[in-house]
Formats: structure tokens, sequence, C-alpha cells
């Protein structure tokens, strides 16, 4: 254990020197920092919420909203199902997760019957005497739909708050219909809120440019239509329902300038540049509303058809605004509407105060263990203090690196590794205390006293970082930054406790080559 070649020497060195160059951004200045080299290490740990202060949402599945959504798509496909085998059908009413329907020839039944028997999974379709058709939305349909509108809007809301430039946001589950959300460093929490609270559902339809405005204001509204608001106040279309192209179909959304005007640029995927052309094909002329959530925020003139796959949204935008419409494109639509049922904001001072505590008890903590160390072992308590000044560079150096998200627990976890960092040095210098005893000379104590400690060290630390994983796996936030913290602890004191110690110990063994050990 005392042959210690130059190459190990060169490791422990070179690995101490890159802990303290990527541990330096965090103790230096941003001015500082930005006038330093780009080769040079830039990135700072990242702070969580209770650190940094930030937004905590939680947002809840509008699921009246969902039925009615998911019915009106039922009702749409058994309507086309019919239409195809010209089968007439009237619709008396969909509401609550219900539709009922008549058919115009009682006779068709059967065949209506053999036709809608499958129409969508979850929903139970009953014929009954006369030609009336029921369509319910079975419970266990409803629980696996929200279920699955849960799972789709997690994804896009991460991809929301991701493509705002947000480091470290916690987007989870709770529950069966709610969402977390918490994002730490949020300057502007009401925009965050317009940002996730927009569903975004993006649809190309046409004007119905020969319905009466007027009347349809009135609530006579031509069948096939209807009446949606306009972006500028006061203005309103009379559209199609008819969908010609859907926001699913767009491959990307950036805000750019057309005519020195702030637009919104698209470009379709294949089978959406093609329904495109052929809409734009049918309808050169007419204005083509572009509706975000029931509002049409662009209505421009067809003047001829659009088969490159790509197009812009105009309109009274602002620079904010096109990028905002941009982000929410790129990221998807929600599935569902999302209401927001708690909402709190963390303060920067609230932060602060909790960095200030931490930032006492890790003070405390190192020199409690400095003093202890001294008073126990005399000089290898030096190396050992020598060491864990080593491991905290380290952590925080590795924490840089990786960036990871430092919360209060992360910090009551570096605290507990300080204590625990010593552990490996307590065990190796009890060990060489019982060679001594037992006869052996400084040399011989030393290497036995490091090699018999070995297992142990190796053993009690394994299980540490078993644990820590199990808290990074099945754990979250907080949690999880305790576990993330704990975890590189671990893993460098043992190496500043086996590697750093060592050689410090070794160096000093062969210049002083001394008759006793000053333990």
């Amino acid at each position: 254990m005392l042959q210690f070649p130059p190459w190990k020497i060169w490791l422990v060195s070179v690995i101490c020197a890159l802990g303290v160059l990527f541990a330096l951004p965090n103790v230096i200045g941003k001015s500082t920092l930005e006038s330093l080299p780009s080769w040079l290490p830039h990135n700072q740990v990242s702070l969580g919420l209770d650190l940094r202060g930030g937004v905590y949402l939680l947002l809840q599945v509008d699921t009246q909203a969902y039925v009615s959504d998911r019915m009106a798509v039922v009702e749409e496909d058994m309507r086309r199902l019919l239409r195809d085998e010209r089968l007439g059908v009237r619709v008396d009413s969909n509401r609550d997760g219900v539709i009922t329907m008549t058919l115009r020839n009682a006779g068709d039944a059967e065949q209506a019957q053999d036709l809608l028997g499958d129409v969508s999974d979850g929903v139970e379709v009953v014929l009954a005497e006369g030609g009336r058709i029921t369509a319910t939305l079975t419970e266990q349909g409803r629980q696996d739909g929200l279920s699955d509108a849960v799972d789709r809007a997690l994804e896009v809301i991460g991809r929301r708050i991701n493509e705002t430039g947000v480091r470290e946001p916690i987007v989870q589950r709770q529950g069966a219909d709610r969402i977390l959300v918490q994002v730490p460093g949020v300057e502007n929490p009401e925009q965050l809120k317009d940002i996730l609270g927009q569903t975004a559902k993006l649809t190309f339809r046409i004007v119905d440019v020969d319905a009466d405005l007027t009347a349809a204001q009135n609530g006579q509204v031509p069948l096939g239509s209807e009446l949606l608001a306009g972006k500028d106040e006061g203005t309103s279309y009379v559209v199609s329902k008819r969908i010609m192209v859907s926001g699913e179909s767009l491959t990307g959304a950036q805000a750019a300038f057309d005519q020195g005007r702030p637009v919104v640029s698209f470009s379709f995927d294949t089978a959406g540049a093609r329904r495109f052309c052929d809409a734009t094909t049918e309808n050169i002329g007419q204005p083509m509303a572009i509706v975000l959530d029931d509002e049409v925020i662009s209505a421009p003139r067809i003047n001829g058809a659009i088969c490159q796959g790509r197009g812009i949204i105009t309109g009274n935008f602002t620079v904010s605004e096109t990028n905002e419409l941009a982000l929410l494109l790129r990221a998807g639509a929600l599935p569902v509407p999302m209401d927001i049922v708690e909402e709190r904001t963390v303060g920067p001072s609230l932060g602060a105060d909790s960095i200030r505590a931490g930032e006492v008890a890790a003070v405390i903590g190192f020199a409690a263990v400095v003093i202890f160390m001294l008073g126990a072992y005399g000089l290898f308590g030096i190396f050992a203090n020598v060491a864990l000044l080593a491991n905290i560079i380290l952590i925080l150096g590795a924490m840089s690196l990786l960036q990871a998200t430092l919360t209060l627990p992360g910090i009551a976890g570096i605290v507990l590794t300080v204590g625990m960092a010593v552990d490996a040095n307590v065990l190796i210098f009890e060990r060489i205390r019982e060679e001594v005893r037992n006869g052996r000379t400084p040399f011989n104590a030393v290497d036995t006293g490091f090699k018999r400690a070995m297992s142990t060290i190796i053993d009690s630390n394994l299980t540490t970082i078993l644990a820590a994983g199990l808290l990074f796996g099945l754990g979250s936030g907080p949690v999880r930054g305790f576990g993330v913290t704990l975890a590189i602890g671990i893993v460098t004191s043992m190496f500043t406790a086996i590697m750093v110690t060592r050689l410090q110990a070794v160096l000093w063994l062969r210049r002083k080559r001394p008759q006793t050990l000053p333990l």
C-alpha cells in the first residue's frame, strides 16, 4: 500500500485540480465568470426552488372538458360511419358523456349496430326500439382516457417549460388527474401560467363567407358552422366546423419577420402538407381561419395553392407574442384543458435565508470535525482535514459538472457527508494504532492499517450508495436532491480517504523516516 508510483501521484493531483477548476465558478462573481476564456468551466450548481425561489403550481385536468371533447370526436366518427353507408341519422343530444341519435329509417337499425359496435374504445353503443341509438362513455373508458391524457399532458408541459430555458424544472404526476410543476428562478409567474394554461389547440378551417354574421351573432348559426371570436377585440367569424388541417401535423414553428411584421412561420409533416395543399387548392379566393383554442388569430385569404408544406401566421402580433405562440406550437397542444388548483410563489429572500442557514450548518459541522480530528489524531488528523477539504471541493465540482440541483435537503446531504467523510479515516487510523500496539514498525503499521481497513470502508460505503440510489430512483423533488448529493459525497469521500490521505501519509513517511507515529 505504501508503493505509490508517480502516475498515481499525478492522477490524484489532476483529479483534485479538476475539482477546484469545476468548483471555482460557484465562488466567483458572474461578471468575472463571463470574462474568463470560453474553454474554462462556466457551469454553476443549479439551486432548487427552496433556495432560488420560483413558482409551485398544481394543475388539474378539466374532466368535464375532456368528456365533452372525447364525445364530440365520437359523435363525428359515428356520423361519418353512417354517412359513408348512406344511413340518415339525427343527433338528439350530446352531453355528460352520453350521445343520443335517431335513425331516419328504423329498418337500418341492424346495419347501424354492426357499424357502430366498435366506434371507440371505452364507449358502449346500445340500439333501442324506433332506431334510437345511445352511445355512453363507460367509467373504465373515462379513467383510461383521463390517465392517457395526463401522461400526454406531462410530456407537453415538460417541453413547454424546457423551451423557456428554465433549469431543472420538476414536472410530475400527482394522483389520477393532477400534475405538479415546480419551476425555480422564474421572475414572471404570470407569463409561466399563461404558457401552461393555454391548450394551444391549433386548427385550420375555412371561413363561411356565405353566412350572415349579424344573424350568427344573434344565435342563427348555419348548420355545420360555428361563431368564433377573433383575436382583435370586437371581431368574430363564422367558420366551418370541418378541420382542414390540425396542429398535430406541425413539425416546426419559429418567430420570424415578414415585411417588417412579426409573424410565426410553420412547417407540416408529409401528410399535413398534402392536406394543406388540397385545402388551399379547393378554396382559392376564400379566407382560411387559423384557430387557436377557439379563437381566430388570423384569417388570411387564400391567393393560391400552398403545396410546399410551409406557411406563415400573420396578425397584429408583438414580437413577444410571436415567440410565445411559436413556443406553444413547437411544444404541442395539451390533450385536455388544465386548471390551476394551487399556486405558491417562493420568494428569493426565503431562499437566501435557507442558503445562509445551510452555510452556517456546513461551517459549524466542518469546524467541529476538523477540531475533533486534530485533537484525536494529531498530524494524521491534519492529513484527514486536508482530505476533507478536497472532498468538499470535489462535491461542488461534480455537482457543477453534472448540473445537479442543490436543494435544502441537498445541503443537509453535504453536511452529513462532511461527518461521514472522516469515517474511513477514523477506521484507518484506529487500525494503524492497533498495529503499532502489536509492535509493528511505523511503515508496516501504516501499510497494514490501510490494507485491513479497506474491506470495511468499501462495504460500509457501498450500502450507503445503494440507499442513495433508492432515494434517487424512488423519490422525487428534494428527496432526489438529497440522494444525489449523498451519492456524490460518498464517492468523493472514498477517493479522498483512500487516495488523498494515503498520498500525504506516504510522502511524509518517505521524507521523515520516523521511529514512532504521532497518533
